[in-house]
This record gives C-alpha cells, sequence and structure tokens, in this order.
C-alpha cells in the first residue's frame, strides 16, 4: 500500500511553522514511516511531480507568487490545510493592511532610514518579480482550505496530532494545550 503524499509550503510569513514542523522532533522518523513528501522544503522537492493527499500551507498572500503557490496548492492536493496564524488571518505581515501599497513603498524604498544608498530613488520594478497585492490575504480568501490548524507558530503537538488523524482517518482532537496561543 502506497504512502499518503504531503506537500507543505511558507508564503508570506516567518517560515516558523515549519521549524514547529521539525520541532516534532524524534517523531520525524515515524512520520517518515507514514508518509511520502513530495513539493517541500522539508525534501526540497521544487515541483509537484504528482497529486497529494494533504497540503499544508503557511503564510498569507501578499505578491502575485503567493498567489499562484496558493493556487497551485489548491489544484494538486486533496486536503489543505491552512497553518498558522499568517495562513490564516495574514499575520504580522498583514500590519500593512491598513497603510496604502504606495506609502509601504516609499518607507521601504525611498525615505526609510536604511536606504540612504538609493541616490536615484529606484523602486524595484524589474518583470521577474512578483507584483504586490494591494494587502495581505489569509489563504482562505484566494482558495478553498479543508482544515485550519491556529498558533503562531502552531504547536508541534497539534501538527503530529492533525497529520496522524488525517492519514490514519481517525478523528481529530484538539484539546485546549495544543492550540493556545503563547
Amino acid at each position: 500500500m502506497s504512502k499518503p503524499i504531503v506537500a507543505t509550503a511558507s508564503l508570506a510569513g516567518c517560515f516558523g511553522c515549519h521549524m514547529s514542523i521539525l520541532d516534532i522532533d524524534e517523531r520525524i522518523l515515524p512520520l517518515i514511516d507514514l508518509v511520502e513528501f513530495n513539493k517541500s522544503p522539508i525534501d526540497d522537492i521544487k515541483e509537484f511531480t504528482k497529486t497529494c493527499d494533504i497540503g499544508i500551507i503557511e503564510g498569507g498572500c501578499c505578491n502575485s507568487e503567493n498567489v499562484h503557490v496558493l493556487k497551485e496548492f489548491r489544484k494538486h492536493c486533496k486536503i489543505l490545510i491552512s497553518l498558522g496564524e499568517c495562513a490564516i488571518m495574514g499575520g504580522l505581515p498583514a500590519l500593512r493592511n491598513g497603510i496604502p501599497i504606495g506609502e509601504c513603498l516609499k518607507e521601504a524604498y525611498l525615505e526609510g532610514p536604511t536606504v540612504k544608498n538609493n541616490v536615484h530613488k529606484i523602486l524595484p520594478n524589474d518583470s521577474e518579480l512578483p507584483m504586490l497585492l494591494d494587502r495581505v490575504y489569509p489563504c482562505h480568501e484566494i482558495v478553498k482550505i479543508d482544515y485550519f490548524l491556529p498558533g503562531c507558530p502552531p504547536r508541534a503537538d497539534l501538527i503530529w496530532d492533525a497529520l496522524v488523524a488525517l492519514i490514519t482517518g481517525k478523528e481529530m482532537k484538539l484539546p485546549y494545550e495544543v492550540i493556545k496561543f503563547d
């Protein structure tokens, strides 16, 4: 019998949710026995090579590349999980949502205290750079999300319990201790 296939990605965020995945510590070995990772920074596979059973997304969508990656995950994953505050609510990157994008760019590239060397007042505009969105969007505003695992970052035990429940088909138990925020 083939193993369930899991894919993971990080969008706009700090990568802390992937650190929580790694915080399952020694359970990473039984996890590798239970699943096959496909597209993920965990195995460094950069492109989908097959349909995945479970996709785990951390981070929100702040640019066109994030939206593309998220839509590809929805297309290639039977179950899609929003992992962490940034994926569910936009998180810290969404703090810019109340500021017009023009003001954000001006502060970041023209008038901020760390841009003294930008004497020609150049804004990044290479066609290979992803376009910034007007605000940071939580994943469920872009695609259908099947499960939400909260936390900043979510606890390793929550991620482990959720994955094992999905893989084994058992009911997911979410006691307060594994979903509370620190």
